[in-house]
């Protein structure tokens, strides 16, 4: 069994509490709160009013609130946007990432502590803190939301071992889900096509949230013809915003081009095999279609 963990320095914990709390964040993301109880949590995103991508994080139930588990680079700006929806509703947001700490450790190991479940988002205490099935593909293992101060003991006591946080990233590209740079991201593709709903992020039954209207439309009209795809460098290098090129026919879009890069491709073309060599202006590559993807 693996015994790494991985502390998610990246990660940022922002905590929505308050009476209205529930209702407050039910209206905004694209899952459904009530999904988040003590022993279930849920992945979830927030979109423009047109329905393109903006954030995604974790929801998770703490207390009488719900943590947000999300990427320390966009946290800030979740926070100025659940200001901004908030009006008169009677919620408190704070970022308690100074307090909080992420880790993860993986999906055998989750299995083998007391009371786990093997459910997509579980949630189960561990000295009062919780650990979560990752809510978007049991490889990604489990997360640990804890204090600081406490991280390391409970490590010790689950006997894991600390590893290299970019092992994490290499693992999550494998799998076909962003691992960071996810403000690359922002308005230039629908929620939908980050593969969200197979992901387990989109809610199609629940009621209104922002940009709701339109991810219906392209679910139910089935318009659905780009994706965003995990990229395989073969040679040179990749530029954010580049186009791809199949067969030097235009079929998609370079998104994030460092170290563990995606692009929105039209996998509906039929230009496009997932088989071939894809050119852009100074790299080739290809692309790899996840097994939980079924396009």
């Amino acid at each position: 069994m693996n015994n790494s963990v991985y502390i998610l320095k990246d990660r940022a914990i922002l905590y929505v509490n308050g009476q209205d709390a529930r209702d407050f964040l039910q209206n905004l993301i694209s899952n459904d709160i009530n999904k988040v109880t003590d022993s279930s949590s849920c992945f979830a995103s927030l979109l423009t009013p047109q329905g393109k991508f903006l954030y995604e994080f974790i929801v998770v139930k703490h207390k009488s609130g719900f943590f947000i588990d999300c990427e320390k680079s966009q946290s800030e700006e979740i926070l100025n946007q659940l200001n901004l929806y908030k009006i008169r509703s009677k919620v408190e947001i704070l970022n308690l990432s100074n307090e909080f700490v992420v880790a993860s450790f993986g999906y055998e190991k989750y299995l083998s502590i007391d009371d786990s479940k093997d459910i997509l988002g579980f949630t189960m205490r561990y000295r009062e803190d919780p650990i979560v099935l990752d809510p978007r593909n049991k490889n990604l293992g489990a997360r640990l939301i804890i204090n600081l101060e406490k991280l390391y003991l409970s490590l010790k006591k689950l006997e894991l071992k600390d590893d290299k946080i970019e092992n994490y990233y290499h693992q999550s590209h494998k799998l076909g889900i962003v691992p960071k740079n996810l403000n690359k991201l922002k308005n230039k593709l629908f929620g939908i096509e980050c593969n969200f709903e197979e992901l387990n992020g989109i809610d199609f039954k629940k009621g209104c949230y922002v940009g709701q209207e339109n991810t219906a439309r392209i679910k139910l009209k089935n318009k659905l013809s780009k994706r965003l795809l995990p990229v395989e460098i073969i040679d040179g290098k990749l530029d954010e915003d580049e186009t791809v090129y199949c067969n030097e026919i235009e079929i998609g879009k370079i998104l994030i081009n460092e170290e563990y890069p995606f692009a929105l491709i039209k996998f509906s073309n039929e230009n496009f095999n997932k088989d071939l060599t894809l050119k852009s202006k100074n790299g080739s590559f290809k692309i790899f279609i996840p097994e939980w993807l079924k396009i």
